[in-house]
C-alpha cells in the first residue's frame, strides 16, 4: 500500500541545468515582466510557499537587507508564488508599515501555476496547493545554471545564493573549477587534462600552480 501511495504521487518535469532557461510573461509587483526582458543580467528566479507566512517573510528580508550584493554582481531577483498580485502588493506594504523594509525587487503572480509547472516549483508529496523554496540561478545568456530545492519549513541561507553567484561568475570568467567550500579570494581549480598528451604536458609544467596530483592543480585568478 506504502509503495502504490508513492506511485500515485504525480511525475514533475524539471528543467535542465545547462538548458535555456524557459521564458515565461507574467503580472507582477512591478508590473508586466517577461524572463528574456533580463537577457543580459543573471537573475536569480525563487519562489516561496505563501504571501503573509513567516518564514517567507524573514526571506524576503534577508533578500533585501543585501539586495545591493546582487546589483553589484549584475544580479535581477525575482520572488513567486501562487498568491495574487494584490495580495502581494499588501503583503510588501506590510513588511514595509511592520519594518520600515521595501521590498526592492518584482514578486510575480502565479495563479494558475503556470510557472511554477513549467519550473517544477510544486513538489507534491509535500504540498500540491503551495510552491517550495525553489531557486534557479540563471545566467546573463538565459541559460539554467543551477537549482535548489528547500522544504516548506526551512528558509533559505541567503548567503549561499551569493556565493554560488560568485563561484559561477568566477568559472565562467577564467575557465576554472571551484573547490568545496570555495569562496572569492581562495585558489581555485584548474580543470584536469582530458588527453594523455595533455597530463604529460601538465607534469612538464606546473609552474605557477599548487598541485596535489596531474589531475587536482590550484591557482589564483
Amino acid at each position: 500500500m506504502e509503495t502504490e501511495a508513492v506511485e500515485s504521487i504525480p511525475r514533475t518535469c524539471l528543467p535542465q541545468i545547462g538548458a535555456p532557461a524557459p521564458d515565461f510573461k507574467a503580472n507582477s509587483t512591478f508590473g508586466p515582466i517577461k524572463l528574456s526582458d533580463y537577457r543580459g543580467k543573471w537573475v536569480v528566479l525563487f519562489s516561496h510557499p505563501g504571501d503573509f507566512t513567516p518564514v517567507c517573510t524573514t526571506e524576503f528580508i534577508a533578500f533585501t537587507q543585501v539586495y545591493t550584493s546582487f546589483v553589484e554582481r549584475n544580479v535581477q531577483l525575482i520572488g513567486l508564488s501562487i498568491d495574487s498580485n494584490p495580495s502581494h502588493l499588501a503583503w510588501v506594504q506590510n513588511i514595509y508599515k511592520n519594518t520600515g523594509i521595501e521590498i526592492p525587487f518584482p514578486i510575480i503572480e502565479d495563479k494558475d501555476m503556470k510557472i511554477a509547472k513549467l519550473y517544477g516549483m510544486i513538489s507534491p508529496a509535500e504540498s500540491s496547493t503551495s510552491t517550495v523554496r525553489a531557486v534557479f540561478v540563471i545566467d546573463d545568456k538565459q541559460i539554467l545554471r543551477l537549482i535548489l530545492y528547500y522544504p516548506l519549513e526551512i528558509g533559505r541561507n541567503i548567503q549561499e545564493i551569493i556565493r554560488i553567484i560568485d563561484a559561477l561568475q568566477t568559472v565562467d570568467k577564467y575557465k576554472v573549477l571551484a573547490p568545496a567550500n570555495w569562496y572569492p579570494g581562495m585558489p581555485v581549480i584548474v580543470p584536469p587534462p582530458k588527453t594523455y598528451a595533455e597530463l604529460k604536458e601538465r607534469v612538464k609544467n606546473i609552474e605557477g600552480y599548487n598541485c596535489t596530483d596531474w589531475y587536482l592543480c590550484y591557482k589564483k585568478v
